[in-house]
């Protein structure tokens, strides 16, 4: 059942008509979806999957992009952060109990589409750690035409001095009563907030990273801070998992900014060189948030998406990997 949640258009700089909602998962956590459904004759509707510390209205320009060119958009607050439920007494903490339990997420999504009559075909976006739950639920056999990741989360980057001891701490730590402190060298405050934008590793682009910043100072609520020793062993525990999985039979385009230093990008490589109906696009110039870089990248990156969904569109449905 769908009930009005808030929905804060004032920094959502998204295409007119937003609106959220929330949707209570089968476990009872309570999550918010929010959707942009352009007007006149519509292609499909993009599933937006966000990543670790996002919430709804960071994705306002993006679904402006998509309802430029012809396609609705349902984003997410995945449990733990934006306005869903959060996990833990403190609310800066990032954290989830079973990285799986994202797909109570993902279900309620999909049955959320299907209340609000979001236009067919569907296509997945996922960026970041929404391009690990993407990838589960379409190994899964979620119900969509085509398939798009940005940064996607199939490996998180830790340098080679630092791999060992992140392995040890998430799963040392939980064992020993300390699995809801943070990791080494993140923090509470949420990371745009907390650095300025000389230096950072999400975008080229000015403009993008203070709207980022503009969006938490107005709407504080939204904030997250560093994730949790727990969700570090889960997160870890599940790109391997995935890496030992084949990729669905969806054609897929997956996006990695050429800076990238966010995700394992040797992982994401390697998904793609075996995925049958898929490619790597690997943009020069661009930090990890390439739908939110330069508009020249920003130009790019939606005309390759969409055009994706249109193609995968016209085809016939593909049989699914087991």
């Amino acid at each position: 059942m769908l009930t009005p949640a808030p929905f804060f258009e004032d920094v959502a700089f998204g295409p007119p008509g937003g609106a959220a909602h929330w949707v209570t998962c089968r476990d009872g956590v309570r999550i918010r979806v929010g959707h942009w459904r352009p007007e006149g004759a519509v292609r499909g509707t993009v599933l937006l999957f966000p990543g670790r510390t996002e919430f709804i209205e960071k994705y306002g320009d993006a679904a402006g992009e998509f309802a430029a060119r012809g396609y609705a958009t349902l984003a997410v607050d995945w449990r733990g952060q934006g306005l869903a439920d959060r996990l833990t007494e403190d609310r800066r903490i990032g954290h989830v109990l079973r990285f799986t339990d994202y797909q109570q997420d993902v279900a309620a999504v999909l049955q959320a589409a299907e209340a609000l009559g979001l236009p067919r075909p569907w296509h997945l976006l996922g960026h970041s750690m929404g391009g690990g739950i993407g990838l589960r639920a379409a190994m899964d056999g979620m119900v969509v035409q085509s398939c798009v990741f940005t940064g996607p989360m199939w490996g998180i980057y830790m340098s080679p001095l630092m791999r060992p001891m992140g392995w040890t701490l998430a799963y040392a730590g939980p064992a020993v009563g300390m699995g809801l402190r943070l990791p080494p060298s993140t923090r509470y405050e949420s990371y745009v907030t907390a650095l300025p934008f000389e230096g950072n590793t999400l975008t080229t682009d000015r403009t993008m990273y203070e709207r980022m910043r503009l969006q938490l100072e107005r709407h504080p609520e939204l904030g997250l801070g560093g994730p949790s020793l727990v969700w570090l062993r889960e997160a870890l525990a599940e790109c391997r998992a995935l890496a030992q999985r084949p990729s669905p039979a969806l054609p897929c385009l997956t996006i990695l900014g050429a800076r990238e230093k966010i995700v394992d990008c040797d992982a994401v490589r390697a998904r793609m060189r075996a995925w049958p109906m898929g490619e790597l696009d690997i943009v020069h110039g661009a930090e990890h948030e390439v739908m939110m870089e330069t508009p020249a990248i920003r130009r790019h990156v939606f005309d390759r998406m969409v055009a994706l969904f249109d193609a995968a569109a016209l085809a016939p449905p593909a049989a699914r990997s087991a």
